[in-house]
């Protein structure tokens, strides 16, 4: 079958285009905006070349360069002039197209260039899978993605208000006196306290009647409660007078912002849950994958028909492991592969962290694995857990049964 590849560079204002033929000889060259009228340019021009040439089909590849290339693909997947054409638009790894690259020594880095190198990646074959995915799922994979990057967000800001309270409060940020750091009764004696030296001074009774009623009653033992954050005050470093008004307003901008975060983190659930429910599957059934988990797992996933089996999903998600080995010598120690879909990688590792508490199997196999790890015991098993999920996902989605944790699955 005649076959025209096109090559196209993406970038935020611009595509450069390069089409090739099967053996190899380039036969245009041009650029467009990165824009609508940008985009029908290089169709029509798509157009008449294929005719001019008697040509069957057109392969188009991309580089998955973010959001800037989002629009292009949709556009040439769906355009009407080209559909006679049968099109297929392949996104690319970057780091795949830069492997191939290294095939041709001392090629310059160019639009034009990088145009051509993916166009000749084309010829070659062995093509990423072309994944058009509907809009249900690109809609929910909008809003997990969104949420994901909000709960990175999250984890920033809170290790920045530990640092801050480190400088003005290092023994309570150690020993942590009263438990959860972000509770009510922590932020109580870390945040509205302004002065430690003051802390450390007060009578110990004031100290308990402030313990009960920052608890609202809570804690049990408010005299011991009170007796470790005077401990804390008395023994933590002294910040010079300089810097305490400082810290303190560190301390009070980064938890309003660690609020916001969580708000706006908890805003997404609903739309989530919602979006959701227009997709049937049956991973609600599986006791501690609550709906933000299975959300963002399917919305990365997809539709599962799109993967060979388990082992395609798992690698897709970057829980696959490398091999090491060179004649007679195999290597003992594998590691994770360091591609894949972070977002996916992610929602299955929080998935298993949540299984191995409220599911007995996952449990097990989770506390075996850790005992078995001579190092990062519970990094290494708890992504075999997640490896482990993704052989349960699969076979969810693909049989479409509940999950059945004492047996067989049924329908």
């Amino acid at each position: 079958m005649h076959t025209l590849f096109v090559g196209i560079d993406v970038s935020m204002h611009t595509n450069e285009v390069l089409a090739m033929l099967q053996d190899g000889r380039e036969v245009d060259s041009f650029r467009v905006a990165n824009d609508l009228p940008g985009a029908e340019a290089l169709v029509e021009r798509l157009v008449k070349l294929v005719t001019s040439r008697r040509l069957e089909r057109v392969v188009l590849g991309v580089e998955a360069t973010g959001i800037y290339s989002w629009h292009l693909v949709q556009h040439l997947r769906q355009a009407p002039a080209l559909q006679p054409f049968q099109p297929v638009v392949h996104t690319f790894n970057p780091k795949v197209v830069r492997g191939f690259k290294q095939a041709y020594p001392e090629l310059p880095k160019t639009d034009r260039v990088d145009a051509w190198v993916i166009a000749d990646r084309l010829r070659f074959g062995r093509l990423p899978a072309p994944g058009v995915l509907e809009d249900r799922y690109e809609a929910l994979r909008r809003l997990t993605r969104t949420r994901y990057h909000l709960v990175q967000d999250l984890v920033r800001a809170k290790q920045r208000f530990l640092n801050a309270l480190f400088l003005k409060f290092s023994s309570f940020a150690q020993d942590k006196p009263v438990g959860r750091t972000f509770g009510a009764t922590a932020l109580a004696f870390t945040v509205e306290t302004e002065c430690i030296e003051v802390l450390a001074a007060t009578p110990i009774e004031e100290l308990v009647e402030r313990v009960a009623r920052y608890s609202r009653g809570r804690i049990g033992d408010p005299e011991a409660v009170a007796a470790a954050v005077q401990k804390a005050a008395r023994s933590s470093y002294r910040l010079p007078k300089a810097l305490a008004d400082p810290v303190n307003l560190e301390l009070a901008t980064h938890l309003r912002l660690i609020r916001s975060l969580e708000e706006q983190i908890e805003t997404l659930s609903r739309p989530i849950e919602e979006l959701l429910a227009t997709i049937p599957n049956t991973l609600g059934s599986v006791k501690g994958l609550g709906p933000v988990y299975v959300a963002g797992i399917v919305a990365e996933i997809a539709d599962i028909w799109r993967f060979r089996n388990h082992n395609a999903v798992a690698k897709y998600a970057g829980l696959a492991w490398s091999r090491h080995q060179s004649g007679k010598f195999e290597s003992e120690e594998t590691r994770l592969i360091r591609t894949g879909n972070r977002y996916l990688r992610y929602y299955l590792i929080e998935a298993a962290c949540s299984l191995a508490v409220h599911d007995a199997e996952f449990k097990r196999y989770y506390q075996r694995k850790k005992a078995e790890s001579k190092t990062h015991a519970h990094q290494r098993a708890l992504a075999l857990t997640a490896r482990k999920l993704v052989r349960l996902v699969d076979h969810l989605l693909r049989s479409n049964r509940l999950y059945n944790p004492l047996g067989a699955p049924t329908r």
